[in-house]
């Protein structure tokens, strides 16, 4: 067990007396369900921000579904009152900004009035637009950057993914809330614990539809039709969309080789956390997506768990049989735990977040 894990005992989603079965993939579902099994922390929160609102870090290694999470967050609590900042969405719109002539005018202008920094803004566009994936970009220029995102939102809760990205930033991240003068608003560190065996699984089977690049995963969520190459022996998914006329999902180069391609941004991922959960003064929440396999009985129901696919294809009519089945996998120490689907996970931060937030009756 890490070290940041002993303050935090394992999470349980059983509810006694509550037998009925959700189908976590429908949001009226969902709805119920949150209802059910968070319905009185749901309310506390809701009352919350009618009045406040947070500043909520994200952190979690590559992968580790931080921008899922946020999702569900919304669509429980809407869109009015919780946001998502994500830095490498932040830098993607940059790159498109700067192509265009009247939204450079208006980002340099911007930049101009709230940047201040040891490399010129010039400098730091550059660095920004000719980067290699794995340098970073100046704290500074982030911070400015984020400042900008937050001025075109209204007031409500947030939730910023990726930053600190860096052991430098942490510091940049504990003053953060007063450097933007964002009243004084609780700030939180929200760690997601997953272990590397999920991640890789994800990575070495995820697919995308080459026409709507909608993303899939072969063994973990899979599309309504499934097709099998004969020659190559190997299956595939089909696209839901119709308008992509059942185009092949197709893997993205280098997913083969798993984390290994991001092995040194997951080792510093974990530094990070470390670093976060060695902090005084700041509340903290350890999300976790596994538990012990053998402890899975006792501690969530069985659809909350996630499923995994095999297929096998019948030569005598070609038709392909899709099985499902609880996944089970080892995790960094070799034991074998379970993956839990999102909404299991937000029920974790919902209760959390009552209790750092002091919501508690």
């Amino acid at each position: 067990m890490k070290d940041y894990q002993k303050e935090f005992p394992l999470f349980k989603t059983k509810k006694r007396g509550l037998s009925k079965r959700f189908d976590l993939a429908e949001p009226s579902e969902r709805k119920k369900y949150f209802e059910a099994k968070a319905g009185q922390e749901i309310a506390l929160l809701k009352n919350y921000f009618k009045r406040n609102s947070f500043i909520a870090y994200f952190l979690g290694k590559k992968n580790s579904g931080k921008g899922t999470y946020t999702k569900l967050m919304m669509e429980i609590f809407g869109e009015d009152k919780i946001g998502h900042i994500s830095v490498g969405d932040i830098v993607r719109d940059v790159h498109q900004e700067m192509k265009d002539k009247n939204k450079k005018k208006e980002l340099l202008d911007y930049l101009s009035r709230n940047y201040r920094g040891y490399i010129s803004i010039n400098q730091a566009i550059d660095t920004l637009l000719n980067r290699e994936a794995k340098s970073l970009l100046p704290a500074e220029f982030i911070l400015a950057l984020i400042k900008r995102e937050i001025d075109k939102l209204a007031r409500k809760s947030l939730f910023i993914d990726g930053f600190p990205r860096d052991l430098d930033q942490v510091s940049y991240s504990l003053f953060f809330r007063d450097l933007i003068n964002y009243r004084t608003d609780p700030d939180i560190f929200v760690a997601i614990d997953i272990p590397e065996s999920f991640i890789d699984a994800r990575m070495k089977n995820r697919v995308v539809c080459p026409k709507c690049h909608t993303p899939r995963n072969l063994k973990l969520f899979p599309t309504k039709k499934v097709g099998y190459d004969k020659q190559k022996k190997e299956f595939y998914l089909i696209c839901d969309n119709p308008q992509c006329q059942a185009a092949r999902m197709i893997g993205k180069e280098g997913d083969e080789m798993g984390i290994e391609s991001i092995r040194e941004r997951l080792e510093l991922d974990e530094q990070l956390i470390k670093k976060i959960f060695s902090l005084h003064g700041i509340p903290k929440i350890l999300l976790r997506n596994a538990l012990p396999a053998t402890m899975a009985k006792d501690y969530v129901d069985d659809y909350e768990i996630t499923p995994e696919y095999s297929y096998r294809f019948n030569t005598k009519d070609e038709q392909i049989k899709i099985i499902e089945k609880s996944w089970v996998i080892k995790d960094d120490k070799g034991k074998a735990v379970c993956s839990l689907l999102a909404p299991p996970v937000i029920l974790s931060l919902i209760r959390q977040l009552v209790k750092v937030l002091g919501l508690e009756k």
